[in-house]
C-alpha cells in the first residue's frame, strides 16, 4: 500500500490545487517520500477503512466562485465557474482507495466485459469515498 500512495501522488500531483486545509501538494509529496511519515498516513488510512469511517473533516468542502470572462450579464449562474476544494490529505487517501477498488473490481471480473464499453475509468472514480 505504501507504493500506491507514492504512485498516486506522483500521478496526480501536478493536476491538483491545494485544498481548503491549505496543505500544498508539494509538501504532502515530501511527507510521502519519508518512510516514517508515509507509514503514519497509511496507518490512518487503514484505520478509516477498518472502522468504515470517513471523518467529517474530509467531507467539508469550500466552493470558490470565479466569474467567467467576456460575459455581458453576471446575474445568471452560467456566468460563473465553480471550483470545489476538498482537504488535500483526504483527497489523496480517497484517490488511493478509489484506485484500489478499481483494480480489485476489474481484476476479479465483477463487471461483465460488455460493460467496459460503457463504463469509463473516470465514471468509476465517482464511487470513491467522499
Amino acid at each position: 500500500m505504501y507504493q500506491e500512495f507514492r504512485d498516486t501522488i506522483a500521478k496526480y500531483f501536478p493536476f491538483f490545487t491545494s485544498g481548503s486545509d491549505h496543505i500544498i501538494w508539494r509538501y504532502l509529496r515530501l511527507l510521502i517520500m519519508d518512510d516514517f511519515c508515509l507509514k503514519k498516513i497509511v496507518y490512518i488510512a487503514n484505520a478509516y477503512i477498518n472502522l468504515a469511517f470517513w471523518p467529517s473533516h474530509f467531507k467539508t468542502t469550500t466552493t470558490v466562485v470565479i466569474p467567467k470572462h467576456n460575459k455581458e450579464l453576471y446575474n445568471i449562474p452560467k456566468a460563473f465557474q465553480y471550483i470545489v476544494l476538498l482537504k488535500t490529505t483526504g483527497k489523496l487517501i480517497e484517490k488511493v482507495i478509489s484506485n484500489h477498488f478499481q483494480f480489485y473490481i476489474t481484476s476479479n471480473s465483477f463487471f461483465c466485459h460488455k460493460l467496459y464499453l460503457v463504463i469509463s475509468p473516470s465514471f468509476l472514480q465517482q464511487f470513491s469515498w467522499s
